[in-house]
């Protein structure tokens, strides 16, 4: 098993600004925005600044920065879709489901009766993610 985190992740490209985001809060420690692949409508994610492959590895404070804005984000996402209820999973290496080695936390608004959808790999509509993004940051 490879546990070395890797500078040129998908996640550390976009908070070095080379790869494009629909970034929905940013602080110190944490950057959120929507994930390009949702499995239900407002589907985003909360990243550590500090380099972290995943829970394994990460800083206790990096770890409790990533916790404050999850939560932050989770009451954002439900205010502003309405939602039931709030999945926040986070993966930890290939056989715990983790894809991308940059520490990740999703959260997806959950809707009674509703199930989320699979993970196609296929991207969102840019649109659709910045007009969902948009109601997230207004919870903020």
């Amino acid at each position: 098993m490879s546990t070395a985190y890797d500078p040129d992740n998908v996640f550390a490209k976009i908070l070095r600004g080379a790869l494009p985001a629909e970034k929905l809060y940013e602080d110190d420690a944490t950057f959120a925005f929507m994930d390009i692949m949702p499995r239900g409508d407002g589907h985003c994610l909360v990243i550590p600044k500090a380099p972290s492959r995943n829970i394994l590895d990460v800083e206790a404070d990096s770890l409790a920065a990533v916790a404050a804005t999850t939560q932050k984000l989770a009451r954002a996402v439900v205010k502003a879709f309405d939602a039931d209820g709030v999945t926040v999973q986070q993966f930890n290496e290939p056989a715990g489901g983790q894809v991308v080695f940059h520490l990740h936390v999703h959260i997806i608004p959950r809707f009674d009766g509703v199930n989320l959808k699979p993970h196609t790999g296929e991207m969102a509509d840019p649109a659709v993610l910045a007009t969902h993004a948009e109601k997230i940051r207004a919870a903020l």
